[in-house]
């Protein structure tokens, strides 16, 4: 590369990597939304495993891998 070129580069990198210099991490709050969030998904994900026709379909499942004939 000549050199105005890896200039160029150089000089857009470095605004590239200046654009979020001021969001270094997330405070406390978006820490508690994020958790809640986490939670939510894990209650809902719970419901869905240990609703009857899951546990059926899982039962069957692991029923079929061992009874396979080898």
């Amino acid at each position: 590369m000549d050199m105005v070129r890896r200039g160029t580069v150089r000089r857009w990198w470095t605004r590239l990597r200046m654009i979020g210099a001021d969001d270094r991490g997330m405070t406390t709050a978006e820490y508690a939304v994020g958790t809640l969030a986490a939670c939510a998904l894990a209650a809902a994900l719970y419901k869905v495993v240990t609703s009857g026709p899951v546990q059926a379909l899982l039962r069957s499942v692991i029923e079929r891998a061992l009874n396979v004939p080898f």
